[in-house]
């Protein structure tokens, strides 16, 4: 099984990377669509790119929840792990920003990578040690279905703040 959970968290890891890449660039290449909108980034915030990495991750454990049935604390990891990548995200943004200034895209870039990447090993240790207490599963596949439901909403219904707020155009969602 160790084996088989180190292959999976690098394919989670290579399909979050390159779905959320993809994500990153889908609005403009569906001509602003509202149905790409919904998962993919629709502007330079920090809130979108949180998204980008949300979305491909939350695929990924689906597909991986098929195969991991028998493990008893899955979601319950994999709400762990998501939440550590999206924390990651506008801490390491903000820190940096706050520290030396406006960062370069390939800083930029790097964040998003090294909050994938620590889904993933953060994910891994907690699913090879096996010793995650998790009395409600469901509740924490629930909780994983409001973070995308408030991706999507927030979206569309923008709270003003600055985590929303698009740096270039200064507007928020859509």
């Amino acid at each position: 099984m160790k084996k088989s959970i180190n292959l999976w968290q690098l394919w989670g890891f290579a399909l979050t990377s390159f779905l959320g890449t993809l994500l990153h660039f889908l609005y403009d290449w569906t001509d602003k669509a509202t149905w790409s909108a919904l998962f993919s980034g629709v502007n330079e915030s920090t809130w979108e790119h949180m998204k980008l990495l949300f979305f491909p991750a939350f695929f990924f454990a689906i597909i991986q929840s098929f195969f991991f049935r028998e493990t008893e604390n899955f979601w319950c990891v994999k709400l762990r792990g998501t939440a550590l990548g999206l924390s990651l995200i506008p801490l390491l943004f903000y820190t940096y920003n706050g520290v030396i200034g406006k960062s370069p895209d390939a800083v930029n870039i790097a964040i998003f990578f090294i909050s994938a990447a620590s889904i993933y090993l953060y994910e891994w240790n907690l699913l090879k040690k096996a010793n995650v207490r998790c009395k409600h599963p469901k509740i924490a596949l629930i909780m994983l279905c409001v973070i995308a439901l408030l991706f999507v909403l927030f979206t569309f219904r923008t709270p003003q703040l600055n985590i929303f707020k698009d740096p270039i155009t200064n507007t928020y969602g859509i």
